[in-house]
C-alpha cells in the first residue's frame, strides 16, 4: 500500500515523498514583485518536500491582483528567482513556478484606473479587494477582446521562457480558484458568443491555447496544471460544473503532462448544487499523475494515495507554520498550529521564515 513518504516519478523527476508543497500566496516580493534572498530562505527551509510549487506568479502586469506578489515577466524578476532556484538546487527538490493572472479578481488600483479584465463582464460579488490605495469593492471587469486574448496567451509562453532561464524544473498553469483561466472555463463568468465561449470546447479553448504555448517552451512533463472543480471562491461555481471539469479532464489526459493538480471537493468550500466531482472521478479519466489538494489531514491525504484516487498529496497552510512538514508528519510530532492569518501577508521575515523544525523536548 502507498504512502506519504514512498519515492514517486514525476515526469523525469524522482520525488523522495509524494508530499507537496502547495502555492500559497505570501506577498515578500516588494512593490516591484521581484523575488528576493528572503523568498529564497522561505522555499529552502521547506525543500523536505517532495516537490515545491512557487507561490502564484504574475505573467504581466494585466495580470497582477495581489499587493507584493512576484512577478515572472521582467529580467530583473528572473534573477530575482535564479536566488531562489539556486539556493534549492543542492537538495535536489523539483520545484515548480505557478503561472498566474488574476482576471476579474484584481482592482483598477492596481492598474494605473484601467478595470481589471475578465472572459466577459461580470463582477465578483464578494468581500472588499486589498489595494494600493486600500479595501475597495470589486470592479465590474472589461471583457477582453480576441487580439488581447492572443496577446494574454503570448505573455504566458514569454513567463514559460522566463522561468526556463530563472531555473526552474518545470510550471504549473493555474487554471483554478476564480481567476482568469478558470473565468474562461466556468460559464458563470464566461458569457462569450465568440470562440471563446458557449460550448465546451469554445469555454476550454483560452487554456489549451496557454497550453499549447507553453508547451512550445516546455516538455508536457514539465508542466502542471492546477484545477478547481468544485471551486466557489472568488465568487465562482457554475450549475454546468460537472459536465464543465469532466469533459477539461479528458482533453487534459490527451496531452501527457507532468502532473494535474485538482483541489479536492471532498475537503472544503466545494459546490453545493448537487454532489460534489471527486478525486476517484477524475482518477477514470485521467492516467497521468494527480496531485490532491484541500485541507488535508496526515489521515485525509493518505486515504487519497492509498486508494490510488491522488499520487501525491498537496498541503497548504500547515507548510506555513511547519517548515519541517513532511519530516513531523512521518513521525506524528505535533504540528504548530496555523489559524492565526495575521502575519500571512505583512512584509519581512516574521511569519515567514521564523519558524524552527521540530526538536525534541528533554522528558
Amino acid at each position: 500500500m502507498k504512502t506519504l513518504f514512498d519515492p514517486v516519478s514525476v515526469g523525469d523527476y524522482n520525488l523522495k515523498n509524494r508530499i507537496v508543497m502547495a502555492p500559497m500566496t505570501r506577498g515578500r516580493a516588494g512593490s516591484e514583485r521581484i523575488p528576493n534572498d528572503l523568498m529564497a530562505e522561505y522555499y529552502f527551509q521547506r525543500a523536505s518536500a517532495g516537490l515545491l510549487i512557487t507561490e502564484a506568479t504574475v505573467v504581466s502586469k494585466q495580470g497582477i491582483g495581489w499587493i507584493d506578489s512576484p512577478g515572472i515577466y521582467n529580467s530583473a524578476m528572473v534573477k530575482g528567482w535564479q536566488k531562489v532556484t539556486r539556493k534549492l538546487e543542492p537538495t535536489g527538490t523539483p520545484i515548480f513556478l505557478q503561472l498566474w493572472h488574476c482576471g476579474r479578481a484584481s482592482h483598477s488600483d492596481f492598474h494605473n484606473g484601467d478595470l481589471p479584465v475578465s472572459a466577459s463582464a461580470v463582477r465578483l460579488d464578494g468581500d472588499k479587494i486589498h489595494t494600493p490605495l486600500g479595501k475597495k469593492e470589486y470592479e465590474t471587469p472589461r471583457a477582453l477582446t480576441n487580439g488581447e486574448i492572443k496577446t494574454t496567451i503570448d505573455d504566458f509562453k514569454k513567463a514559460a521562457v522566463n522561468a526556463k532561464e530563472a531555473g526552474f524544473s518545470g510550471v504549473e498553469v493555474h487554471a483554478a480558484n476564480g481567476y482568469l483561466i478558470n473565468q474562461f472555463l466556468d460559464s458563470k463568468t464566461n458569457l462569450r458568443d465568440d470562440e471563446y465561449g458557449g460550448s465546451l470546447v469554445n469555454k476550454y479553448r483560452f487554456l489549451k491555447e496557454v497550453l499549447e504555448a507553453v508547451l512550445d517552451v516546455w516538455s508536457p512533463k514539465q508542466i502542471g496544471v492546477r484545477i478547481s472543480p468544485n471551486g466557489v471562491f472568488n465568487d465562482m461555481g457554475s450549475d454546468d460544473f460537472k459536465e464543465t471539469f469532466m469533459y477539461v479532464v479528458e482533453e487534459l489526459n490527451k496531452l501527457e503532462l507532468g502532473y494535474l493538480h485538482i483541489m479536492d471537493g471532498l475537503a472544503f468550500g466545494f459546490h453545493e448544487k448537487g454532489k460534489p466531482l471527486i478525486l476517484s472521478d477524475f482518477r477514470k479519466i485521467y492516467k497521468g499523475i494527480i496531485v490532491g489538494n484541500c485541507g488535508y489531514t496526515k489521515e485525509t491525504a493518505e486515504k487519497r494515495v492509498a486508494n490510488g484516487s491522488a499520487d501525491l498529496a498537496a498541503f497548504g497552510r500547515p507548510y506555513i507554520t511547519n517548515p519541517d512538514l513532511p519530516e513531523r508528519l512521518k513521525n506524528d510530532w505535533p504540528l504548530n498550529p496555523s489559524e492565526d492569518m495575521s502575519l500571512w501577508y505583512t512584509p519581512g521575515p516574521e511569519g515567514y521564515t521564523d519558524y524552527k523544525p521540530y526538536t525534541h523536548q528533554p522528558a
